[in-house]
């Protein structure tokens, strides 16, 4: 029997009104790949914070090679071989590649051997299949690159044991394929690795063991021959049944709600994004965009937002037109942004507070705004949406990255919209989490329009009663869900094959 590379004992962690783990054992051996799985707010990523020094625990104990250790940063765990990729890159934005690979290394202190760092980094890549440009800004790289750079941080620091919390959420298809090598490959040569995610099908696919976690404790340890289906992964997860797809009833077809009329725009570098681009949207259907990240869809979504400019064309909201450049002022749209952090909400507010950042018109009263209303709506919210907080006082940034998501997607719906704009809206969120909002975005579909945005073309599939596809900035096609015919021209669509 194998050597155990790492064991965690009775680990306990609070934090205000929240029991996070409780008294968690786990044990990861060498040459072997553990998923770890669990719904939204189950205690993975805390317990893996605590792992890679981010954290220290209340209670319990971190053996490491036989030793006891106790880490008081992530350069102490790093010390002792342990590494995390975050969900959220920890990268410099202005510097090269090459750059931030050697921040934060004690030798040499003063001056960087650049070219020698370049080609180091490059012969990691190279070796590893994560192919970079050791000179490439991070600003100007893919968030699937981003992950590579983080990934080649971790091997240039010769760690033994690499966490990656959630890494396929940022990648292709293709992506996902060659991140999977690369731990195929960073597990024969004796390493570890823990993957937290929440898509079954990638556990069975790359794990050697799976632990389960529900509401921080372990519910299971088990090997993927011992699941009997991906719904016994799931019912472990969430501890009750649950029905990986859902039912998607007729809803008459309504007016018009989102226009957009030849438009295009540049990303911010001032390249060409997307070009000629025409739909509408109405009330009762769920429209979809898909494609390979990268094309386009993240500039359009956030010209028909107000984030950015078009450089021609109309988009009309409503009836109305919308000015290039000018946020939603209608209340009466739903804007759920990809980036949960950073445009979605503020980390440093409350829950109330964040709430209020797009709902406070429909609360205020005669320009006063009442709090205990607001503190009343939120908690309902938090309720209703089965957001796991404490409360209304807990900050932002005490939440998972799904109970984030699941806060922003209850506060949108909370104003009634008649047009919403989900801009992958189940990004990070556990299978259960998933449906419930496959099922709310369907149920808003009596009363309003929705603009789907996704990467994933099942969520596509499941939802829409039309699906555009693009690539390069360019609409090759929209295809009606009804016809299975045409749906088979999804994929040649995606490589840039126009519809026929």
């Amino acid at each position: 029997m194998a050597a155990i590379a790492v064991r965690l004992k009775g680990i306990t962690k609070r934090f205000p009104g929240t029991l996070a783990n409780d008294g968690i054992d786990l044990t990861v051996e060498p040459g072997t790949v553990r998923a770890l799985l669990g719904e939204n707010g189950a205690g993975k990523t805390t317990l893996m914070n605590i792992l890679s020094g981010r954290y220290q625990p209340d209670a319990g104990e971190i053996v490491v090679a036989g030793s006891s250790v106790r880490f008081r940063s992530p350069k102490d765990a790093l010390r002792s071989g342990i590494g995390m990729v975050h969900q959220h890159f920890m990268l410099v934005a202005n510097q090269t590649v090459a750059e931030n690979v050697a921040l934060g290394l004690e030798a040499p202190r003063f001056l960087l051997h650049r070219g020698r760092m370049e080609r180091e980094v490059r012969r990691l890549a190279d070796t590893y299949g994560l192919p970079i440009d050791p000179h490439a800004r991070i600003a100007d790289l893919s968030l699937g690159e981003q992950q590579r750079v983080e990934i080649l941080k971790l091997l240039f620091r010769n760690a033994n044991l690499l966490i990656l919390d959630e890494p396929t959420a940022v990648l292709t298809s293709g992506e996902i394929a060659g991140l999977f090598a690369t731990v195929r490959r960073i597990v024969r040569e004796g390493r570890s690795v823990i993957f937290i995610t929440h898509k079954l099908e990638e556990v069975m696919e790359i794990a050697d063991q799976i632990t389960v976690l529900r509401r921080g404790r372990r519910v299971a340890d088990l090997a993927p021959a011992e699941v009997e289906s991906r719904r016994e992964l799931a019912r472990l997860m969430v501890g009750r049944e649950v029905v990986l797809g859902v039912d998607r009833e007729p809803v008459p077809i309504g007016d018009v709600v989102l226009e957009l009329r030849d438009c295009s725009g540049s990303d911010r570098q001032g390249h060409r994004a997307f070009h000629h681009v025409s739909f509408a949207v109405r009330r009762g259907e769920v429209f979809s965009i898909v494609g390979v990240a990268g094309n386009g869809q993240t500039e359009l979504v956030s010209a028909i937002t107000g984030g950015a400019c078009f450089t021609s064309g109309q988009v009309l909201v409503l009836g109305r037109r919308v000015r290039a450049g000018q946020p939603f002022a209608e209340e009466r749209v739903g804007y759920i942004p990809e980036d949960r952090t950073g445009t979605g909400s503020v980390a440093g507010l409350d829950l109330t507070d964040n709430v209020l950042l797009t709902t406070y018109r429909r609360l205020s009263r005669r320009g006063l705004l009442p709090r205990h209303a607001a503190r009343r709506q939120t908690a309902e919210l938090l309720a209703r949406f089965h957001v796991a907080a404490p409360g209304p006082h807990a900050l932002a940034r005490q939440l998972s990255g799904g109970n984030l998501q699941k806060l922003i997607l209850a506060r949108e719906l909370s104003k009634g919209p008649r047009l919403i704009v989900a801009d992958q809206p189940t990004h990070g969120l556990d299978i259960g989490a998933t449906v419930e909002v496959w099922r709310e975005l369907l149920r808003q579909r009596a009363d309003a329009g929705i603009l789907l945005v996704s990467g994933d073309l099942t969520e596509a599939l499941s939802l829409s009663d039309r699906i555009a596809v693009i690539f390069r900035g360019e609409i090759m096609g929209v295809l009606s869900t009804s016809d299975s015919e045409a749906l088979a021209e999804i994929g040649p669509m995606m490589a840039g094959v126009r519809q026929a």
